[in-house]
């Protein structure tokens, strides 16, 4: 991809957590930070008009296409239950069920990529967060066995200690709640609007 063309996709609003206003130079000091770590390089010609850039991403990390999906979905929409994975990464990988999800996300925990974060108060299902930024920037948790999560019943073990203003992090839920719902709405709104201008009168 070209530069520009790398700059639109970043500031892209849709599915996006956090929506971001990138310049140019942002994205060139992004694609040096990933060249040095061997996940891009330039990929144009010595006679090309535009740079463009290629990922080596998979090649890197030698990650499979199950893994590159709950990854992308990860990065783009931030800390994520497994349902929520496989719906939205399902364009990317389609997963069989939840168990391939989770087995996946097993995987990439194990190799350090990916992370299970503390339930929050109220919250019924567990969410997983990206490593790949250096941190996962929430408190993690050891994640329930498998068997568990797909069963439904929960695992035996210490619950996470309760946050200190479980009042504000309810807040916080619902608020991010709200926020995903806005998005999925104008993102239907847009994807109609298209279909309707396809279609014709």
């Amino acid at each position: 991809l070209s530069v520009n063309s790398l700059r639109l996709a970043c500031n892209q609003s849709t599915n996006r957590d956090p929506v971001v206003d990138y310049d140019e130079h942002t994205v060139l000091d992004a694609l040096e930070r990933l060249g040095r770590r061997g996940w891009t390089r330039l990929a144009s010609g010595a006679g090309s008009r535009a740079r463009k850039y290629r990922h080596l991403f998979d090649e890197a990390l030698d990650l499979s296409d199950d893994e590159i999906a709950l990854l992308a979905v990860l990065m783009l929409r931030g800390p994520q239950t497994p349902g929520e994975l496989k719906q939205r990464a399902d364009r990317l990988h389609p997963f069989a069920d939840l168990a391939a999800v989770h087995a996946t996300l097993e995987a990439l925990i194990g190799r350090e990529l990916a992370a299970a974060l503390a339930r929050r108060p109220g919250q019924k299902e567990q969410r997983y967060t990206q490593l790949l930024d250096g941190g996962a920037g929430e408190e993690t948790a050891a994640p329930e066995p498998l068997a568990a999560v797909v069963s439904g019943t929960p695992a035996a073990g210490p619950l996470p200690p309760a946050p200190a203003a479980p009042a504000a992090a309810a807040d916080g839920g619902l608020v991010e709640r709200v926020d995903n719902l806005e998005r999925e709405v104008a993102e239907l709104t847009a994807q109609l609007a298209a279909l309707r201008a396809e279609l014709g009168p």
